[in-house]
């Protein structure tokens, strides 16, 4: 099996979900993920959706998407990138999975208010909204991920 870094692996898997595990050889899972990530795109109407946003057409994203087969994207999305960067890392790397985690729900809690929220008078919409709320998931993830990390070097420290 090829082993990658562990941005190789991340990006690969931001490009389409389980491309990183083919390219490692772990053919079951990553076609597992491609399918996965085919069935959702279809069914949710995602890249229409994402091309109307593209183009300023945010009423018409709105109009396309199924909510209801989107909702299970971020989660498949995230995980995928989670599960690259877990081959990738060193066996002794802890909590690396937080900012993945908080990034799927924060992604999901976007996507969920997308219809309701304007910022700056600005509506952004059910694709650029929740990129947007995938950075504070990270942050909030990252911040925990560093305060367990800490708290596990004080247990650690004789008295």
């Amino acid at each position: 099996m090829k082993k990658m870094s562990k941005l190789e692996a991340v990006l690969w898997n931001i490009a389409f979900p389980g491309f990183s595990q083919l390219i490692t050889g772990q053919y079951i899972k990553g076609v597992m993920f491609v399918v996965l990530e085919f069935i959702m795109n279809v069914n949710s109407h995602f890249n229409r959706a994402i091309m109307h946003s593209f183009l300023g057409e945010i009423q018409q994203a709105e109009m396309v998407i199924n909510y209801q087969w989107l909702m299970f994207y971020p989660c498949m999305y995230m995980f995928s990138m989670w599960d690259a960067y877990r081959f990738a890392m060193p066996a002794d790397e802890k909590y690396s999975y937080l900012p993945f985690v908080f990034g799927a729900y924060f992604v999901t809690v976007g996507l969920m208010v997308s219809p309701k929220v304007t910022i700056l008078n600005i509506h952004p919409g059910p694709i650029f909204l929740p990129m947007l709320f995938l950075i504070p998931g990270l942050l909030v993830g990252g911040i925990i991920k560093k305060l367990l990390i800490v708290r596990d070097a004080k247990l650690k420290m004789p008295n």
